[in-house]
């Protein structure tokens, strides 16, 4: 286990991305048409090897409102309402099938919220029937959703693994019951660990758990509690998120008092306490805010240097075609990134007139390729290679990025990387601070008045 210094967890916390994307999000633009992205759905699709397909489907609604939520959701139990929204969901499955090859490979779908599980158990088999009927499902494809306990059936979760789903990542944030009412969350320990047991007895392959730090009431001793049951509970993956604050984004954070969240010396000791106890279980720490046994397909990928990341976090398939339907959501083709009107009248106008939902984008220069891959590995392999980057894009490294760099000195004296050989190797410590790492590479940051969250 590596030694966790405060002083420099302090000396990093700033805002900055989370680099799901580069560009990041603040990048897009109104510029980018429906149009521009048909053309990109075409040109890749007749490229003459086109890569898998990675498909994300954002079911937005949810039975209550959790206060810390920095999700796009929509509070409705209105049934019509649910309804029509998965039926425009296939219609936007009817509008890409007529673009893509019959025969490409379906390695990778996810469903996200929102809370998916929403759905009842018949409106999951419909609706994911759809999917398996339109497109080529890899019989070895991660087929992954997000669930809430509460309100939970084990008819859902036979629903899901009926229709092909294998694994399964479900929010805890923490078991304190006075954290729990302040975020208006109310999941007892005990429920967690039913739905749990109904996930190990259907036989999914992975479960992942989520935690948050940071959250109002939460002190060292509170949440420790926890991380002692999500141990004992024992699930593959465990993220472990810093709670950000941002009333001024989502104005339901305003519902959080700002005296109640925990001070920053003591969420940093909470955060220190939760990598020590994990790493000490035999987690292994893949970096940032991830955890996962070592037999996982994270710590896997991680080894072989095959672990990339999008917009559901670390995953195992890089170089896919990642098509993102429903409101807000973002796909990841080609040379460009696209991202889906945000309100249901527009979606199903647009839908309707037989047009790609999206509201903005960005096409990628090739500056923005180059620095893509070269966060990509930082964030991912935690090390770069010099001439694996001046082989795969022509530049002469050291010229190209002289300025980051330059100020990468700074990460070096401070023990969380080192450069040596031709090669950036990211340290233990380091991968705390990656976000702050990858951040030299960025070209955008110092000309963007984006608004982040903090990076620890």
């Amino acid at each position: 286990m590596f030694e966790i210094n405060l002083d420099l967890i302090k000396k990093y916390d700033r805002p900055g991305p989370r680099y799901t994307s580069y560009p990041t999000a603040p990048q897009f633009n109104n510029s980018f048409t429906s149009e521009k992205f048909l053309d990109e759905i075409i040109r890749t699709n007749n490229e003459l090897n086109p890569p898998d397909l990675s498909l994300y489907f954002h079911i937005p609604f949810c039975d209550t409102l959790c206060y810390f939520c920095g999700c796009n959701m929509i509070i409705s139990r209105n049934r019509d309402r649910i309804k029509k929204y998965t039926d425009y969901l296939k219609d936007e499955i009817d509008l890409l099938r007529t673009y893509l090859k019959n025969d490409r490979n379906v390695v990778q779908i996810h469903w996200g919220g929102g809370t998916p599980t929403h759905l009842n158990p018949d409106e999951i088999i419909d609706f994911k029937n759809y999917i398996n009927d339109n497109f080529k499902v890899d019989q070895n494809a991660e087929q992954g959703c997000e669930i809430d306990p509460r309100g939970l059936t084990k008819e859902h979760l036979e629903a899901l693994r009926s229709t092909g789903f294998n694994r399964i990542s479900m929010g805890v944030q923490d078991f304190n019951e006075q954290v729990q009412k302040a975020v208006n969350r109310i999941q007892p320990e005990e429920m967690t660990r039913e739905v749990i047991n109904w996930v190990r007895e259907l036989k999914f392959h992975s479960m992942n758990l989520d935690l948050i730090y940071g959250l109002p009431h939460q002190s060292l001793k509170s949440f420790e509690k926890t991380v002692d049951a999500i141990i004992d509970i024992s699930p593959d993956r465990i993220a472990v998120f810093n709670y950000a604050h941002v009333p001024w984004l989502k104005k339901h954070m305003e519902l959080i008092k700002a005296e109640d969240l925990p001070k920053p010396e003591e969420k940093l000791e909470i955060l220190k306490m939760t990598i020590q106890k994990l790493t000490s279980a035999g987690y292994v720490f893949i970096g940032m805010d991830h955890f996962a046994k070592p037999n996982d397909e994270l710590s896997i990928a991680l080894n072989e240097k095959k672990l990339y990341r999008n917009f559901q976090g670390y995953s195992t398939h890089a170089g896919t075609d990642l098509y993102a339907m429903g409101i807000t959501s973002i796909s990841q083709i080609g040379r460009c990134y696209a991202q889906n009107v945000k309100k249901e009248k527009d979606y199903f106008e647009m839908l309707s007139n037989g047009i790609f939902p999206v509201e903005k984008g960005v096409y990628l220069t090739d500056d923005d390729l180059l620095r893509r891959y070269v966060i990509t590995k930082i964030m991912c392999d935690f090390e770069l290679d010099f001439n694996e980057v001046e082989n795969k894009f022509n530049i002469h490294f050291e010229d190209y990025f002289n300025r980051s760099l330059i100020h990468l000195n700074e990460f070096v004296d401070d023990g969380l990387l080192k450069i040596s050989n031709q090669k950036i190797k990211v340290t233990e410590m380091g991968r705390l601070m990656i976000r702050n790492i990858a951040m030299n590479f960025d070209a955008y940051l110092e000309k963007s008045n984006a608004k982040f969250s903090r990076t620890v």
